[in-house]
């Protein structure tokens, strides 16, 4: 095992994709002579050239259609869009085209297309480059979802949905890059739709992802001091979900709390209490399904003031000892 960071996770899957398969590619804006936005693609064009590591104009829907006709045509495109909000300006070609066309050829083709971007707040980046906008594909069938929180993860999942024959949306949280975490040295795949016990509890079940659930296990160890026992349940994909994770573990505590950084309002965590309420684990609850989202404000530039509109460590504790009063 090695320790690396999320940063260093995320362009180690990458860089063996491309080399284990030559069908692999990546195309976005400034992926190539500047690195990236972010860095993750710093060093590539030097090993795979122009051909393989394509920088494009600022044309998201432009470039995104190219890479899904290059899906159709046999390759395996990895998008990058420099922020999560951008995919605004390609929705139609994600929602009615990379989702759809292979249910709508009766599986002629595949669509074996992941879509990397950088989500969330805490750069002080404002309204425009924050958003967490996830819940919005979750709702669009065709399309997985995942949004690993560790290093770990990271790899593991993205190695997976390079791997996989429909259209994915791979979420990294900006805040995430600079954490570090034991990454196994050889090669690993992590199956996409399977939660993650980050923490054992019997008292509480937190249910997050991404940069969320690392704040729900500062939070847990907050809660531990006063003698609760919180259990933390990663779900790293939203897209399926692993609803037999959610159950078992909402059933061995009796109390939940599902917590994320996208807005709350029609939110990931609106759809997870629903799936509690409608399953068996409902008949193990000791209380009401409690929900923590962000506010129904778009991101302030303030630090001071962005910190406030997200869930926090300590707003997750008082949230969970509200749940248990």
């Amino acid at each position: 095992m090695s320790e690396i960071t999320y940063l260093q996770a995320v362009s180690d899957a990458l860089k063996e994709e491309m080399r284990r398969d030559e069908k692999v590619f990546m195309i976005g804006e400034d992926m190539g002579v500047y690195g990236g936005c972010f860095g993750v693609t710093r060093g590539f064009l030097d090993e795979f050239g122009d051909e393989r590591l394509i920088d494009t104009p600022i044309s998201e829907g432009g470039f995104t259609g190219v890479a899904i006709g290059a899906a159709m045509a046999g390759y395996r495109p990895v998008v990058e869009y420099m922020f999560s909000d951008f995919v605004t300006c390609a929705m139609d070609l994600i929602t009615n085209q990379a989702a759809k066309a292979r249910f709508m050829l009766g599986g002629q083709v595949t669509i074996p297309l992941v879509i990397r971007t950088p989500a969330g707040s805490g750069t002080g980046a404002a309204a425009q480059h924050s958003q967490s906008l996830e819940a919005w594909f979750c709702h669009v069938p065709g399309l997985k979802v995942v949004m690993p929180s560790t290093p770990y993860d990271a790899k593991g999942l993205l190695k997976s949905a390079i791997r996989e024959d429909n259209a994915i949306l791979f979420y990294e949280h900006k805040l995430l890059y600079s954490t570090k975490g034991e990454v196994p040295e050889e090669e690993y795949v992590l199956p996409i739709g399977k939660a993650n016990v980050m923490r054992e509890g019997k008292d509480v079940t937190i249910i997050s992802y991404s940069l969320t659930a690392l704040k729900a296990l500062k939070a847990a160890e907050m809660l531990e001091k006063d003698g609760i026992d919180a259990e933390v349940l990663d779900l790293r994909t939203l897209s399926p979900l692993d609803t037999d994770a959610i159950i078992a573990s909402v059933k061995k505590t009796g109390k939940a709390l599902v917590t994320h950084e996208g807005v709350q309002k029609f939110g990931v965590g609106a759809e997870v209490a629903s799936l509690i309420g409608d399953s068996e684990a409902f008949f193990y609850l000791d209380r009401p399904v409690r929900r923590l989202g962000g506010e129904d404000i778009p991101i302030p530039y303030s630090p001071q003031l962005e910190m406030q509109v997200v869930p926090q460590p300590d707003t997750i504790y008082a949230c969970v000892k509200g749940l248990l009063a």
